[in-house]
Order: C-alpha cells, then sequence, then structure tokens
C-alpha cells in the first residue's frame, strides 16, 4: 500500500492583511491630523479593507497554522468593525463617551503591546508596524483620558508612521515573492 501526501500551497495573507491595516489606519490618522473629516469614506474602508480583508488574511493564518498572523489580523480586523459600530451604531439609550472609548483604546493598546514582544522573533518591518501601533492606541487613549488635542495629533502622526509601516511592509513582502529575492528590505 502507498501513501501519497498531497502538498498544498497557500498563498501568503499577510500582504492583504497588512495592506487592510495600512490604508485604514492612513485615512484614520488623518482624519486624527484633521486633514480629513470622519466621513463614508473611512467608515466604508473599515468595514471592508481594515474588517472584512484582516479577517481573511486572519482566517488564512489559522489555516496557515500560524497563530500569531491568525491572532493579529483576525483582532484588529474586528477591532475596525467594532469601531466602525462605535460610530455608526449609538442611540439614545448606549452612545459612546470619551472615558468608555479611552478604556477601549486602553485595552487595544496593551493587547498591542503584548503582541509587538511577539514580534521580537520576526522581522524588523513587523516590529515597527506592532510597536508604532503600541504608541499609537497609548495615545489616542490618553487624548481620550485628558481631552488634549495636542496629543491626538500626536497620535495622528504616530498613526501615519504605522499605516505608511504597515504598506511597506505588505509591498514589500508581494514584490519579494514576485522576483523570488529581496528587493525591499523588511
Amino acid at each position: 500500500m502507498s501513501t501519497s501526501t498531497t502538498q498544498h500551497n497557500h498563498a501568503n495573507p499577510a500582504p492583504l492583511g497588512l495592506l487592510g491595516f495600512g490604508m485604514t489606519t492612513l485615512l484614520l490618522n488623518l482624519h486624527n491630523l484633521q486633514i480629513i473629516s470622519l466621513s463614508i469614506v473611512i467608515v466604508s474602508m473599515g468595514i471592508c479593507l481594515g474588517g472584512l480583508a484582516q479577517i481573511i488574511a486572519g482566517i488564512m493564518e489559522f489555516k496557515n497554522g500560524n497563530t500569531f498572523g491568525a491572532t493579529a489580523f483576525t483582532a484588529y480586523g474586528c477591532f475596525w468593525w467594532s469601531l466602525v459600530a462605535i460610530w455608526v451604531l449609538p442611540t439614545k439609550v448606549a452612545e459612546a463617551d470619551e472615558m468608555g472609548l479611552a478604556f477601549y483604546l486602553l485595552l487595544w493598546g496593551i493587547f498591542t503591546l503584548f503582541m509587538f514582544i511577539g514580534t521580537l522573533k520576526h522581522n524588523r518591518a513587523s516590529q515597527v508596524v506592532f510597536l508604532s501601533l503600541t504608541v499609537l492606541f497609548l495615545l489616542l487613549s490618553a487624548a481620550d483620558f485628558s481631552g488634549s488635542a495636542g496629543v491626538k495629533t500626536a497620535a495622528g502622526w504616530v498613526g501615519i508612521l504605522c499605516g505608511v509601516s504597515a504598506l511597506y511592509h505588505s509591498f514589500a513582502q508581494i514584490v519579494n515573492h514576485e522576483f523570488g529575492k529581496i528587493i525591499l528590505p523588511v
């Protein structure tokens, strides 16, 4: 009796997840810097690319056996969906307040700090994304706790760095894979 194994080649879902995260993060932080308003553009990006694309990437990472990627992409995809829900679902009974949002962002900052620790075994690009995201969440939380516009502006700039670093990481993985060699270092 012969045994045959079928090898499946799965695409790397990380570039999709990083793309969804990076583009949505950039848009939201353009709002935090008061360059654009909070509009359906950001809400739609949060639902579709920030939420759905990251959740799909997370599910693919589960299938690939990558616990870190599965947890990160699925959790941050759900973050975007929950943030959009906070923006669009308030009623007179349940509205978001700055203190509740501050704690919400603080919890995401703590989670992200531990995810950053996990990246210490990964490449520098992953470390930059997660370190800047940790700082972003903590600054946004501090801005809501304090009501400081200056802290929110600082968070906006960190958010731009975070979004750009995620996009770079996405693009580098795509380009490096397509060329079969390192063109863009990570």
